[in-house]
């Protein structure tokens, strides 16, 4: 075994924060907080593995950011109070001995939640498909959701200011707001899910108010030294086919709003797991290449990319900064050292990725693997990464 050359493993600078290689630990949802959503000792295990393993970056699951009607799923972990503060707090320490960065993902579920059963959207639409029972809160149809007024939007904007300042307090290095994927801010940008004739609906400026807002709002709570990034993608949890039906003119538009703000990173998710087919248009550009044109920000990109040679390629031909791993993670924490090393990491095996599969489970299906063993996988369809 000879150690092997990759740009994965070129250092890199991300607004003053010095990154030892460009792979990133994507966010994913494990349902292992307790019912209060205070991070637990399992968590803490777990992120920090990723940080001994080699990882450059780590980005956790989606963190909820009020009570009244952000929670996506039972067992997800906040930042709204001093007893979820005080539970990262050791988790941060953790991860940070290893010299890893470590961002919190901010999260508001909007109409697909599976945890609230009075869930709020940008307009009220019955969202498409149906809850996964593996991710908890049962299964059947999302609940019918009320439309968001002038009030909700004034909590909503408070919980994920307040959220921020709590990340900042715990020692994360920065925050994620989480607008991709379905999820709020998402139904925000998207015109099938935001019918709105106020200021936050009709142009793409106006879909893309809520979240300029926050930026702004933020930025201005936890000052210019502290990461402020923004997750992006076109397929849903619930509409995993979907794609701009204007094609990059839509990346084009929204890219441009992203520039307007002051963040320090995008990042362009995947969510069916494979990027050329996600995000790639007919003429060859990307999601992620035009973010990194448009914005000039360094840019995450996930999606399959533990195949080297199309790691490789986006980064050479600058459809990417950084490449943000999920399932290969999840299979084997220390995958950038056994890379860099020559050595084959652990595959991936499909019972690690179920949302209702705890922090704990997974390490046992990791160790049963080491040794040899072929776990029983669960009888349900893989989840998504969040």
């Amino acid at each position: 075994m000879h150690p092997i050359q990759h740009p994965i493993f070129d250092s890199l600078r991300l607004s003053g924060q010095s990154l030892k290689n460009r792979l990133v630990v994507a966010p994913m949802t494990r349902t292992s907080a307790t019912e209060a959503g205070v991070p637990t000792a399992d968590m803490a295990s777990y992120y920090e593995t990723f940080a001994r393993g080699g990882f450059a970056a780590i980005i956790t699951e989606g963190t909820y950011t009020d009570t009244v009607a952000s929670q996506a799923n039972p067992g997800q972990p906040g930042l709204v109070n001093q007893a979820q503060l005080r539970g990262w707090q050791p988790i941060v320490q953790r991860v940070k001995q290893h010299e890893a960065l470590f961002i919190a993902q901010l999260m508001h579920g909007g109409a697909l939640s599976q945890y609230h059963t009075r869930t709020l959207a940008p307009s009220a639409i019955q969202p498409l498909g149906k809850k996964m029972p593996e991710a908890g809160g049962g299964d059947g149809p999302f609940p019918f959701p009320q439309e968001i007024t002038p009030a909700d939007l004034r909590t909503i904007r408070q919980g994920f200011v307040h959220a921020a300042l709590l990340a900042k307090e715990a020692g994360f290095d920065g925050v994620e707001l989480h607008a991709a994927n379905g999820y709020l801010l998402d139904q925000f940008l998207t015109d099938y899910t935001n019918q709105r004739r106020d200021e936050y609906g009709g142009t793409v400026e106006n879909r893309f108010r809520l979240i300029a807002e926050l930026i702004a709002e933020i930025r201005q709570g936890v000052g210019d030294n502290f990461l402020i990034g923004l997750r992006l993608s076109e397929g849903k949890v619930n509409h995993l086919s979907y794609r701009f039906p204007e094609g990059a003119a839509m990346a084009k538009d929204i890219l441009a709003e992203v520039a307007r703000t002051k963040i320090d990173y995008v990042h362009i998710a995947a969510e069916g797991g494979k990027w050329a087919r996600e995000c790639l248009y007919p003429d060859g550009s990307s999601y992620s290449g035009l973010a990194r044109q448009i914005t000039g920000l360094p840019v995450i990109a996930n999606g399959g990319l533990h195949d080297l040679n199309v790691s490789k390629q986006l980064l050479q031909e600058g459809h990417a900064d950084l490449i943000a791993l999920g399932r290969a993670a999840l299979a084997d924490p220390a995958w950038p050292t056994r890379i860099r090393s020559g050595e084959q990491p652990l595959a991936f095996h499909p019972t690690m990725i179920k949302p209702s599969v705890t922090i704990r489970h997974a390490r046992e299906v990791i160790a049963a693997l080491r040794k040899g063993a072929h776990p029983v996988a669960y009888n349900s369809e893989d989840a998504c990464i969040s």
